[in-house]
């Protein structure tokens, strides 16, 4: 993927500075302790703090509770920042759950469309890459026939929320 591609509205675009080194790596925190679904902390660290290129092995989503949790919850599952707990998705908007995880299941991440983008906190750099205003490596948008698609580390988005809603 080119090094200046832009990506079309509702895209909100950033620029390398969002990931210029940190009080740890590319962020002021490291990942928290208690990260959902079973996500392992120092494969999270690396990943979302340390890395921005690479990735959790494609299916490791599979390998953790999320599928069943997803399943049990019903509804819209919300993800957030893995360090600093800001809300980063929300899914499924505009699909089923089931839609989203086959899109998930078939790509290897959690597969994630501009509607389930919260861009509030959320940037997409130049050359793909997808990140959290705060620093976090989330992953990377590979558009395909449908628009784009943001393919995202499970262990990126594993927080818990800053602040619990009530």
């Amino acid at each position: 993927m080119p090094g200046n591609q832009e990506f079309p509205a509702p895209c909100v675009m950033g620029d390398e500075s969002i990931m210029a080194p940190k009080k740890h790596g590319t962020s002021n925190v490291p990942v928290q302790a208690n990260l959902r679904w079973e996500c392992e902390g120092k494969t999270a660290d690396k990943i979302c703090n340390f890395n921005r290129h690479y990735a959790e092995h494609s299916g490791y989503f599979q390998t953790t509770s999320f599928v069943e949790d997803a399943k049990a919850a019903g509804g819209e599952i919300k993800f957030y920042d893995s360090n600093t707990g800001k809300l980063l998705y929300i899914a499924p908007r505009g699909r089923t759950l089931d839609e989203f995880l086959a899109e998930s299941r078939a790509h290897g991440w959690p597969s994630f469309r501009d509607e389930e983008v919260v861009w509030d906190n959320v940037r997409c750099l130049p050359g793909g890459e997808a990140v959290s205003v705060d620093g976090t490596h989330l992953g990377h948008n590979l558009p395909d026939g449908k628009g784009n698609r943001y393919c995202i580390n499970l262990v990126s988005v594993a927080g818990n929320p800053s602040n619990p809603e009530k």
